[in-house]
């Protein structure tokens, strides 16, 4: 009885487990408020139905949308249509037929809709639309971070009281990763005019929220991590297979001068360049100088993807002397502190119009930077590893880290290094004799 019962119990702490981890998968312990935020203001209401202002924001610190951009997906509640859009379209019309003369501009049950490309005509266009589907993070360019179209909806219902929100709301950025909960009635939107002296409000507003995880984006990491050091020869590469082994499906990079060109397209199939790795992004930490007051770091971030450029990338890293940086030579950064008394995170990126666009593989597919470090006595030290990243993040993704016991060592510890194998093979044989 009592042994049915310990197997009943542990089964049941599984299965608490179990639920515990599904609920907090979209969790960023860096960007713990982080998300995508959908308003949903109706301005207006017309003969059968509303206009409203759909707005997308985006309050995730380092993860950005880029191109080929956002996709919006919902299921109306009743019979509604899209009469006309403008600053977004619906991608498919569906069947229209039941409408004589003036047709709507979509009438499916569940439309998709993106945004206008950049160079559509004004009488098109609306504030913050127009830039396909691409939204800034919110630490790189907040003014940039929101996404704007209006619609005009028919057959919704006319009141506060008949009209219903969408539902089952979809947001690919540009791929899956993103979950969106129920439409929640919130304040109604308040708008200021031009000359600032006067404010109205939405009829009503509704707001969604989208939040990101990684592993409903892809099964397989994006990127991973390389270490090297002054005091070291060893390059620690990143671990084979970090980002799935992909037999026959890569690119020699001895023939890669004959993968055509992207022609400023981005494909979400990646073409990935031949690499122990087979990961799309590497980043490599180069502790390269030891001053007396200071110590010098090389970063370089490599594209090993003929199928994608990364325009607007961001790298985020965490270490205990980001409390202490001293000068960045080539990259923007900005320090993130989702816990107050502690800044070892930084958020790095590339300055505008001079390496923010990460090239597709090959020659000029690498962006690079070197970070200076005031050293604090109590703290700093080139052993056991603490000179290198804790984790990093490339786009928003957690980057593959070698294992710790791969980093380079100073070399006065080669002998403790040496005598590892042999210490590991006597624990191993006392705990099989105590078993025994």
């Amino acid at each position: 009885m009592g042994i049915r019962f310990s197997i009943i119990s542990v089964l049941f702490l599984f299965l608490l487990s179990w639920t515990s981890f599904t609920s907090t998968e979209a969790y960023d312990a860096l960007d713990p408020t982080g998300n995508i935020t959908i308003k949903w203001d109706i301005i207006s209401w017309t003969a059968d139905g509303y206009v409203a202002v759909v707005s997308i924001f985006n309050f995730q610190q380092y993860r950005h949308i880029q191109a080929p951009g956002w996709q919006l997906g919902w299921s109306w509640y009743k019979k509604e249509v899209i009469w006309s859009m403008v600053g977004a379209q619906a991608t498919e019309q569906g069947d229209c037929s039941k409408f004589k003369g003036n047709i709507p501009h979509c009438c499916k049950k569940t439309p998709t809709v993106v945004d206008l490309l950049p160079g559509t005509p004004y009488n098109q266009q609306i504030s913050n639309c127009c830039r396909g589907g691409v939204i800034s993070s919110w630490a790189q360019d907040p003014a940039t971070a929101v996404s704007s179209f209006q619609i005009s909806v028919g057959q919704s219902g006319t009141t506060n009281t008949t009209v219903r929100a969408p539902r089952n709301v979809t947001l690919k950025a540009p791929g899956p990763g993103y979950t969106c909960g129920p439409a929640k009635v919130v304040p109604p939107t308040k708008f200021i005019s031009n000359d600032k002296r006067r404010k109205t409000q939405a009829m009503l507003t509704w707001n969604m929220t989208c939040t990101y995880s990684q592993f409903l984006a892809q099964k397989t990491p994006t990127c991973c991590v390389s270490l090297s050091a002054f005091y070291n020869k060893t390059i620690v590469p990143c671990p084979t297979c970090s980002c799935g082994c992909q037999n026959g499906t890569c690119v020699d990079p001895k023939i890669a001068s004959v993968v055509p060109a992207l022609s400023g397209k981005n494909n979400l199939q990646p073409l990935l360049q031949c690499t122990q790795h087979m990961c799309p992004i590497r980043v490599h930490w180069h502790v390269k100088t030891n001053y007396k007051e200071y110590w010098r770091v090389k970063v370089t971030i490599t594209n090993f993807n003929y199928n994608m450029n990364y325009s607007q990338w961001n790298l985020v890293v965490q270490h205990p002397n980001f409390d202490n940086i001293t000068q960045l030579f080539s990259f923007n950064y900005k320090p993130l502190s989702p816990y107050s008394g502690i800044n070892d995170t930084a958020m790095l990126w590339g300055i505008k119009f001079y390496n923010d666009f990460l090239s597709q593989a090959g020659p000029l597919g690498n962006v690079q930077s070197e970070l200076l470090f005031q050293k604090d006595p109590s703290t700093f030290t080139f052993e056991k590893g603490w000179a290198f990243p804790r984790r990093i993040y490339f786009n928003g993704d957690n980057c593959v880290m070698p294992p710790p016991d791969s980093y380079p060592w100073l070399p006065n510890a080669a002998s403790n290094l040496a005598t590892s194998p042999f210490i590991i093979l006597l624990i191993t044989f006392f705990s099989v004799l105590i078993l025994m």
